[in-house]
C-alpha cells in the first residue's frame, strides 16, 4: 500500500493548542498515534490479499487473529477506519473503509446470532453517515429485518443465541438466553425504523429495552450477563453472569454495554426511565470501592484477586464513548462531571501503559483486555472492539470541543 497522506485536519484541528509553537493535546496524539498503527495494520490487510483478513485480536503465539463475516467482531474494523476517516479528514482512508464493509456484506443476512447490530452499524451505519450511499442505508435495513427473525413476543426480547442439541448453551440448561450486550444491537433496529419508515423496528428495539430494564438489574444498579427465558410464557428461568467470576458479580463490560445502551435507547425515544437506568449503572461503577484510580476497570468489579487482576480496557473504552453521548442528554450539573470524566479515561488509555507503542501489539491501538477470563480465552490482548470504542470516543470528545463545550 502507499503511504497514506494527511490531507485535511479541520475536524482535528481543535485537539491542538498553541502556545508559541503547537502543542498537541492528549487527544491529537491519541488519534496521531491510532493513524500510525491503523496505517500499518492497513498495509498487513492488505499485503494478505482476499478473502478479506479481517484484523480481531492476538494469538498465544502473538501472531494476529483473523476473524470471518459470521464472526460477532467482524465490523468494528471496517468501522474503526470509517472513523479514522472522520478524526483526520483524511479521504484516503474512504476507499478502504468502502472496501472493508463491503467485504463483509452477507452479515447483513445472518439470522442465527443477534450481533448483526455490531457487525453492520459499525461499518455499513458508519458507512452510509459519513457518505449518504443509499445501498450502505439498505444493507442497515436488511440486518434489521434478519435481528427482527429473533424476536420472542411472548417474551418481548431478542433472542441472543440458538440453543442447539448438544451445545454448550443447552448443557448450561438455557432456553433462551438475552445476553446485556444485546442491548448495543438497538441502535441498528432505531436507525432502520428511520431509514425504511417501518415502525416494527422502533417498536421491537423498545420491547426488548422495557424487558431488559426490567428483568437484567440488580438494585444496586449493576446488572447480570444473561437472562435465560422461556420462550413460550416468556416467564425469567434463569440469571447468570457468564463471563464474570460469579453470577452474582458485576461484569465490567457488561456494565459499559449497558451504561451504553440505555443511553443509546433513550436517545432514540426520550424514555426517562431509559437515562435513568444509564445514570444510575453508572453511578454504581464510578463509585464502586474497586475502581481503580486511571479508571480503566477490571475484567470484574467483584474479581477475587484485585488488585493482581487483569484490566480490561476494552470495557473502559465503551463507557468512555458513552459519557460523552450521556452528557448530552438533559443530566443538567452533571453533564460537565460526565465529559471530566470520560477524558479521564482516555487520558489513561491513551496514555504508554494503555496504548501500544508504534508497530508492536499486532499494530492495534490498545493494549490490556479481556474477552473472557471463565472461558480463558484472550485475556491481557488487544481486542477489535476496543480499538473501535476508543476511536468512536475520541471522534465524540472532538464533537463537543467543536460545539464549544
Amino acid at each position: 500500500m502507499k503511504k497514506l497522506l494527511f490531507v485535511a485536519v479541520t475536524s482535528a484541528a481543535v485537539f491542538v493548542a498553541c502556545s508559541g509553537d503547537k502543542v498537541k493535546t492528549w487527544e491529537g496524539l491519541a488519534v496521531e498515534n491510532a493513524r500510525i498503527q491503523m496505517e500499518k495494520q492497513i498495509e498487513t490487510v492488505e499485503s494478505l490479499g482476499f478473502p478479506f483478513h479481517n484484523p480481531t485480536s492476538l494469538q498465544d503465539d502473538g501472531n494476529v487473529l483473523y476473524c470471518d463475516v459470521t464472526d460477532w467482531r467482524s465490523g468494528f474494523f471496517p468501522g474503526a477506519v470509517w472513523y479514522l476517516y472522520e478524526l483526520t479528514g483524511d479521504s484516503t482512508f474512504v476507499p478502504y473503509a468502502r472496501k472493508y464493509t463491503e467485504a463483509i456484506s452477507d452479515a447483513q443476512y445472518l439470522r442465527w446470532h443477534h450481533d448483526v447490530g455490531f457487525m453492520v452499524g459499525c461499518s455499513f451505519g458508519n458507512g452510509y453517515r459519513l457518505t449518504g450511499d443509499s445501498t450502505y442505508a439498505a444493507a442497515v435495513v436488511e440486518a434489521a429485518r434478519s435481528l427482527s427473525t429473533r424476536f420472542r413476543p411472548n417474551a418481548g426480547i431478542i433472542q441472543s443465541w440458538d440453543v442447539d442439541p448438544g451445545s454448550e448453551r443447552e448443557a448450561k440448561g438455557w432456553a433462551c438466553p438475552v445476553i446485556i450486550d444485546n442491548m448495543m444491537n438497538l441502535e441498528l433496529m432505531f436507525e432502520a425504523s428511520r431509514l425504511s419508515g417501518d415502525s416494527t423496528f422502533y417498536n421491537i428495539a423498545v420491547s426488548h429495552a422495557d424487558r431488559t430494564l426490567k428483568e437484567h438489574f440488580r438494585p444496586d444498579g449493576s446488572c447480570f450477563h444473561v437472562i435465560d427465558y422461556d420462550s413460550v410464557s416468556g416467564d425469567v428461568r434463569h440469571r447468570h453472569t457468564a463471563q464474570g467470576c460469579a453470577h452474582s458479580s458485576a461484569w465490567s463490560r457488561g456494565q459499559a454495554w449497558a451504561i451504553y445502551g440505555y443511553t443509546v435507547a433513550y436517545r432514540e425515544t426520550g424514555n426517562d426511565a431509559y437515562l435513568q437506568r444509564a445514570v444510575g449503572t453508572f453511578d454504581f461503577v464510578r463509585n464502586h470501592p474497586n475502581m481503580p484510580a486511571d479508571k480503566v476497570p477490571y475484567w470484574d468489579f467483584d474479581a477475587p484477586g484485585i488488585p493482581d487482576e487483569p484490566r480490561d480496557a476494552s470495557a473502559a473504552a465503551v463507557i468512555a464513548s458513552a459519557l460523552y453521548e450521556l452528557s448530552t442528554c438533559p443530566v443538567g450539573d452533571m453533564s460537565q462531571e460526565y465529559v471530566a470524566y470520560a477524558d479521564s479515561i482516555m487520558q489513561s488509555l491513551s496514555s504508554a501503559e494503555y496504548t501500544a507503542p508504534a508497530g508492536e501489539n499486532g499494530c492495534f491501538i490498545l493494549r490490556h483486555c479481556v474477552t473472557s477470563m471463565p472461558a480463558g480465552v484472550e485475556i491481557d490482548v488487544p481486542l477489535n472492539y476496543a480499538d473501535y470504542y476508543y476511536l468512536e470516543a475520541l471522534k465524540r470528545r472532538r464533537d463537543l470541543a467543536l460545539a464549544g463545550r
